[in-house]
């Protein structure tokens, strides 16, 4: 979700580094280099997904070569600070059927919008859900956790409210750095820690947000989380979402574009309304 996300990161040089790093790995053609295959196919599809991972984008979007997806599957998006006061029923009225809003950074930054644009969403009757953007090199994933769950990363079981997620990619710090300077093992047992803390605190595991490129560079294509944990796979400028990260079998929910029709990135669910609706109630 590379766009601006604190003031730091107004700073052209540090936005347009991110913004590259995640262009590459978003459009990185499937059978070369970090988006080939991505080793053995498993791990337990999540609750609410629908079995296929081919969804392919809706006609009219750049890169859709003119597909359609399937009749019915929800479309929705993600915003941040840089959305601000978003027109949520005009969001809603646009096909908008789920966001998720950006809650936290690190253990120092929340959204200054996001009480308005999580309950106003909801008001709008999209299902929404907070998301975590990792900084794995500032401090445990244990801590980040439980930041963001006082922060707006709580879940509850009311039929509107999607799983907590957890944003994890290039570093928008340091190009040297795209890992967090941290190895393949302790990124796993970082991405480990925080994704427990999150289930010990809400009763459900997040949803992990991230590129092939990345999980293949920074935690080895690890398969630590394919059975317990959904994917939110970022691919831009494409037909389909490509080879998916360490034993994935399927998506959950694919960012397909940076803009278009709805505030903020643009992203579709892999099934139709009532499966998502499933996902939201955890069962």
């Amino acid at each position: 979700m590379v766009r601006e996300r604190t003031p730091v990161r107004r700073r052209a040089g540090v936005l347009a580094a991110a913004t590259a790093a995640l262009v590459l790995a978003a459009t990185a053609p499937a059978s070369a280099g970090p988006q080939g295959p991505g080793g053995p196919a498993g791990g337990a599809r999540p609750a609410g997904t629908a079995r296929t991972a081919e969804t392919s984008l809706p006609a009219g979007v750049p890169g859709s070569a003119g597909l359609s997806a399937p009749a019915g599957t929800p479309r929705g998006h993600d915003v941040s600070s840089h959305q601000k006061r978003v027109d949520w029923t005009a969001a809603a009225a646009k096909g908008a059927r789920f966001v998720y809003v950006k809650a936290t950074e690190s253990t120092t930054y929340r959204n200054p919008y996001f009480t308005g644009q999580y309950t106003g969403a909801r008001t709008a009757g999209l299902l929404h859900g907070a998301y975590h953007f990792a900084l794995p090199d500032r401090s445990s994933g244990t801590r980040q956790a439980a930041y963001f769950v006082r922060h707006g990363g709580d879940w509850s079981a009311d039929g509107w409210t999607l799983p907590p997620a957890l944003d994890i990619e290039y570093n928008p710090y340091s190009t040297r750095h795209k890992c967090y300077g941290l190895g393949k093992a302790r990124m796993v047992r970082w991405i480990r820690s925080f994704s427990d803390e999150v289930e010990r605190q809400t009763g459900r595991r997040p949803v992990i947000y991230t590129t092939t490129q990345w999980w293949k560079l920074c935690t080895g294509n690890s398969h630590a989380f394919a059975s317990s944990n959904p994917l939110w796979i970022a691919r831009h400028g494409t037909s389909r979402p490509g080879t998916l990260p360490g034993g994935w079998r399927y998506w959950t929910f694919w960012q397909y574009a940076a803009k278009g029709r709805l505030p903020g990135d643009q992203n579709l669910f892999n099934g139709p309304l009532s499966r998502l609706r499933i996902l939201a109630r955890g069962r």
